[in-house]
């Protein structure tokens, strides 16, 4: 990637969009769902990994509770809000504004594309396969996979396409909790992990030290350097 001074921002639709292009034609494009909090000290991290030269683009200004989730749910968790799938509706978004803007742009068309997010964000990388064969290859870091309904979603459906390479990681203190939802999520995503390697899909899960909320950049990163390498 270039220094921080050769991005570019747009905004589309109420999201923005931030591209730190790579300095090579062809080179594979990351998008990564983000906070707008988190977007530099991410790209920062993938410093510390020596990736080969791609493009990252962030977007940020999501309605997390509706453009991620794939279909409605209630609260999972008191004082939290429900729900209401709009997933479908972003990721159209996504593929057929957001993607043909930054790609307009770069100097040649990407190698791959990639797609990678936290949490719920995690969820929605996953989902996506399931829609649109654009992304190849993709990092579900700490996915909500305890998500009502997903996981027989992935095991009774078919991605289009065939996914190159996925990574999957957990904290391994997410599951310690007393809530019958979430206490489900490492359960979930170690059996979605193998349903993909049966598949025959280069797939990697990987445990974190702490709970959903510790180093939610640095094990982006990682997800991310992972897909590159």
């Amino acid at each position: 990637m270039k220094e921080q001074n050769d991005r570019s921002t747009y905004h589309i639709s109420g999201k923005k969009i931030t591209v730190y292009p790579c300095t090579v034609s062809g080179g594979p494009v990351v998008y990564l769902n983000s906070s707008e909090e988190e977007e530099e000290q991410i790209r920062r991290a993938l410093g510390e990994f020596c990736c080969p030269d791609f493009t990252l683009v962030t977007i940020s200004g999501l309605d997390w509770n509706h453009d991620l989730p794939p279909w409605d749910m209630p609260p999972a968790f008191k004082g939290s809000a429900p729900c209401t799938g709009g997933a479908d509706e972003y990721l159209l978004l996504l593929t057929q504004q957001i993607v043909p803007a930054v790609e307009d742009v770069l100097p040649g068309a990407p190698k791959w594309r990639g797609l990678a997010g936290y949490s719920l964000a995690g969820l929605f990388a996953l989902y996506a396969l399931y829609r649109t064969p654009i992304f190849s290859r993709v990092a579900s870091i700490s996915g909500s996979l305890w998500f009502t309904g997903f996981r027989e979603y992935v095991l009774t459906h078919e991605t289009i396409g065939h996914p190159e390479c996925l990574y999957l990681s957990l904290g391994d203190r997410e599951r310690r909790t007393g809530n019958p939802c979430l206490k489900t999520v490492q359960e979930r995503t170690e059996e979605i992990a193998a349903h993909y390697s049966k598949q025959g899909i280069n797939t990697l899960f990987q445990l974190n030290p702490g709970n959903h909320f510790n180093n939610a950049v640095g094990r982006t990163a990682a997800g991310i350097a992972w897909l590159l390498k």
